[in-house]
């Protein structure tokens, strides 16, 4: 994430974060000056989203992944995910999914479809729909690609390509059980806001990390969701470029 140092010790395996919520709020982040104004509305609408990504203006992502905190013996392994952009008369949502808490990885966090590549793989863009089809039943013929946001290495080693679609048509969710609890939506309008923007601190082994969040209370579910790690990062990369 942003400001890290390097690891002081090469031998010694990451330390990932048990709980985020937990972690004090960066004060340098409290003005919502520093944090940024919100998207205007029509630039969420989906003709804007379609010419913005067709045709990104200069811009450059505030985060490219948490290389630095991860102990790679090897390159990172290319995987993909999709962040599903649906179309709903009340605006556009984006899908997101909470894994389930026995998995290796991201067990229990807010993430989009996705996974690491196989080698029937043409692209990252095949890799990131065959992935929402084996998570969460979400057809390819449902999804329509606009584009990509640049790549983010995770603290687990994956070097990732978020692919960004828009989903204008019917469609069904099949969820795996084994990898995927549930699937919501969240406004886009709300995770485009840096209002709704936390960024906070921790120091850990001598590493100072910092990484955003993004709490979304459903008020229809009467759910809260702790949006945060990689896809929180993504989500901000995602707003500086529609903001550009």
């Amino acid at each position: 994430m942003a400001e890290l140092k390097p690891h002081p010790d090469p031998t010694a395996p990451p330390r990932l974060i048990v709980d985020p919520e937990a972690v004090p709020l960066d004060a340098a982040f409290a003005d919502i000056a520093v944090r940024g104004a919100a998207v205007a509305p029509e630039r969420l609408r989906p003709d804007a989203l379609r010419t913005r990504l067709a045709a990104p203006p200069a811009w450059r992502p505030e985060m490219t992944g948490d290389e630095k905190l991860a102990l790679l013996s090897r390159p990172p392994r290319p995987a993909s995910v999709l962040i599903p952009l649906v179309v709903r008369d009340a605006g556009v949502s984006v899908l997101l999914t909470r894994r389930t808490s026995h998995l290796h990885d991201h067990a229990g966090q807010i993430s989009f479809p996705g996974g690491r590549a196989d080698e029937g793989d043409r692209d990252a863009i095949a890799t990131a729909l065959r992935e929402s089809r084996e998570e969460i039943g979400l057809v390819p013929e449902a999804v329509d690609v606009i584009g990509t946001l640049p790549l983010y290495i995770t603290i687990t080693g994956y070097r990732v390509t978020p692919v960004v679609a828009l989903i204008e048509r019917e469609f069904n969710l099949r969820l795996d059980d084994f990898e995927v609890e549930e699937a919501f939506e969240v406004p886009l309008s709300f995770l485009m806001n840096p209002a709704n923007h936390e960024r906070r601190r921790i120091e850990m082994g001598g590493i100072s990390r910092a990484f955003y969040a993004m709490p979304y209370a459903d008020p229809r579910a009467a759910r809260r969701y702790f949006i945060w790690g990689a896809t929180a990062a993504m989500l901000r990369n995602f707003y500086h470029l529609l903001a550009a």
